[in-house]
Order: C-alpha cells, then sequence, then structure tokens
C-alpha cells in the first residue's frame, strides 16, 4: 500500500511535468501596473489579456496555447531591468512594452542579450529604435514626430506671445520637450520659459507662480497626465487662463479626473483614435461588453500581440531573428490599421492629430 502511494506520487509529479514540458509559448506585457500611471499599465493588460484569449480561442500558436507574464516596472528603470531579467528566466518570447521610455531603453539590452522580441504600444523617445538593436520595434510614433507638429502648432498660434515649455527629466517628457522647442525655434520663435519640474510632487505652486510672473500664454508639458492635472489645475488657482499643449500621455480619463473644468482646452497630439477605426470595431464591442473602454493604449497593445502573431505563424517559428526578419519586410492588419516596420523598428507611416478636452470628455480636433 505504502509503495503504492509513492508510485501514485510519483506518477502525478511526472504528469505534472510532461504537461508542463509541453510548454505553451510565453508571452509578456510590462509597464506600470502599480504607481502613478497604472491607468496606462491596465490599458496595457488589458489589451493583451485580449489578445491572447482571441487568439488561443482561434486556436493558439504553431499549435501551441500562448501563456501571458504581466511585469510591473511602476515606470522606473531599475524596476524594468529587474522585470525584464525576470521575464526572461519565465521564458518570455515576446514583450509587448514598455510603456515609459525610460523603461523600455535599458529594459530593451536584457532582451536584445536574452533574444526576446520587444514591441512597445507607447514609447514614443527616438534612442527606443536608435539603438540598431534588432529585437526592438514600436507601434507607435516618435518624439521628434509628435515634437514638430507641437512645435509649429505654438508657432503658427502663439506668434508674439509668451510660450513656455516645461519638462519632468525623464526619457519621454525632456525627449518630447526638446523635440517642441527644436521645432518652435526652427520656425523663429524663442519660448519665454524652459523649466523642468520633479515628477511625483504635489505642489507645483513655485513653479506656476514663475508662469503667471511671466505672463505666460500657453503652456507646453512633456510629461504625464498626473503632474500635468496638479499644474493645471494650480495654474486655474493662482487664475491663469492660459492653455495647457502637451503629448499623448494625456491621453487617459484620469487626466479630467484630477483637473476638473481646469482641463478644459487642454491640447494634445496622438494617433487618430484607433477606436473609430472599422478594424477595431468588433474588439472595442467586445471590450465595452464586458465593461472596459478600451482607450488611450489598450489597441495599440492588442495589435502589438496580433503582429507578433502574424510574424511568428508566417516564421513558423518563435526564433527572435526569424520573427524580426518577417516584421521588416511585410504589412500586417491590425485593430489600429496596416501597420509595417522601417530598418528601425518604427512604423513605416506614422500618424499624429490634435485632441481636445472639453466638457470631461477628450475628441479628435477635425
Amino acid at each position: 500500500m505504502h509503495m503504492k502511494k509513492t508510485l501514485l506520487a510519483a506518477a502525478a509529479v511526472t504528469a505534472l511535468f510532461s504537461t508542463a514540458a509541453r510548454a505553451d509559448i510565453a508571452v509578456a506585457t510590462a509597464g506600470p501596473i502599480t504607481g502613478q500611471y497604472a491607468s496606462f499599465g491596465e490599458q496595457m493588460k488589458k489589451g493583451m489579456e485580449m489578445a491572447v484569449a482571441d487568439i488561443n480561442a482561434a486556436g493558439g500558436l504553431l499549435g501551441e496555447k500562448l501563456k501571458l507574464e504581466v511585469g510591473d516596472d511602476a515606470c522606473d528603470p531599475k524596476q524594468a531591468v529587474a522585470v525584464a531579467n525576470q521575464l526572461a528566466k519565465a521564458g518570455v518570447k515576446f514583450v509587448a512594452g514598455h510603456f515609459c521610455s525610460g523603461s523600455s531603453i535599458p529594459a530593451s539590452q536584457v532582451y536584445n542579450e536574452e533574444g526576446i522580441l520587444q514591441m512597445s504600444p507607447a514609447s514614443t523617445n527616438p534612442k527606443l529604435t536608435e539603438q540598431g538593436l534588432k529585437n526592438v520595434f514600436r507601434v507607435c510614433g516618435r518624439d521628434d514626430q509628435q515634437g514638430m507638429i507641437a512645435g509649429q502648432y505654438l508657432a503658427n498660434t502663439y506668434k508674439g506671445k509668451n510660450i513656455a515649455i516645461l519638462h519632468d527629466k525623464s526619457a519621454y517628457g525632456k525627449g518630447l520637450a526638446d523635440e517642441t522647442q527644436k521645432a518652435l525655434n526652427a520656425a523663429g520663435l524663442k519660448e519665454k520659459v524652459y523649466e523642468a519640474y520633479t515628477a511625483g510632487e504635489k505642489d507645483y505652486s513655485a513653479l506656476v507662480s514663475k508662469l503667471k510672473q511671466e505672463a505666460v500664454d500657453v503652456v507646453y508639458v512633456g510629461g504625464y497626465h498626473t503632474e500635468a492635472g496638479l499644474i493645471a489645475r494650480q495654474m486655474k488657482d493662482q487664475g491663469m487662463t492660459a492653455p495647457i499643449v502637451s503629448g499623448d500621455a494625456l491621453v487617459t480619463n484620469e487626466y479630467w479626473a484630477i483637473t476638473g473644468a481646469a482641463g478644459e482646452g487642454t491640447m494634445m497630439t496622438f494617433g487618430p483614435d484607433p477606436r473609430e477605426k472599422a478594424e477595431a470595431k468588433a474588439v472595442v464591442e467586445k471590450f465595452r461588453k464586458a465593461g472596459y473602454e478600451p482607450e488611450g493604449y489598450t489597441l495599440y497593445t492588442y495589435a502589438a500581440m496580433q503582429i507578433y502573431a502574424a510574424a511568428v505563424t508566417e516564421a513558423k517559428s518563435t526564433d527572435m531573428a526569424k520573427v524580426a526578419a518577417v516584421l521588416g519586410k511585410k504589412q500586417f492588419d491590425t485593430v489600429i490599421g496596416k501597420i509595417g516596420f522601417d530598418a528601425k523598428g518604427d512604423v513605416t507611416s506614422p500618424a499624429y492629430v490634435w485632441y481636445k478636452w472639453a466638457n470631461g470628455q477628450y475628441a479628435e480636433v477635425k
């Protein structure tokens, strides 16, 4: 009896391992699941969960099921490297991430060494794809494209007015502010104020007082929605009416949750709303049925997983070099439209448009 029990236990262990040995394909998303930018981490997680579920429901990939890992970097570069190493240990083949450029850039080095394909739905700093790494792609545009549009808009709209450019010292925020400044200066205008602020603080009243003193007419913010929202609110508190102009990190309903009426008129650059594309209709309806509004980067993350799956199917392999080779030569149908990549891993036809906040909603400025 005793012997039999041991044998049964051994058989159970073998069964455990043999099912594990018929390994699923591990894929991941990584971003700020916690911390002040967690709303974006949630968008990425929801997008990836739905994409993985949809691919598995359709039979998986190369006859295997996808298994999803989620990494939390809290938008901290050191934590991003730790997360990248953890995901590598877990045998992950593909990462849709990270969100913050400051995380994506150091993590990309780890993924490169480990033969993991990385595709960011959201990191816009040019450096990410300028490192010459073969494993790095993104499905969003770049800050030099975003900054050019913003700089030209400021130059056309605020000629002869006082323009302030602020940034949060992050790879994303400073990169975006500097590209905007470059485009503004190239158009023959000089900003009145160029200032850095520290992310994560609650009180920006000293900075706002300076903007007020300099009689600033418009404030460009290179940074994330949390701080931009507090700056907007504190400007209103000090009686300032200058609008805020910013980038894609303000495309979240959390911005208005912070600003209230102070967010009225805020403008930002972002890609055309993928929720309005015909290709996204069915998936958007599925999200809404499940009680989730797929705003911001939700569909970008879904698209990254779609592209990876299509490339793996074409390559008949999850080998990083083989998949990257396919990514470099094909166009892919996704929920955010047709996507192709250049030799650096950037999308071949990026598009930025203007959005404006009004009455608690943001909408594309047609």
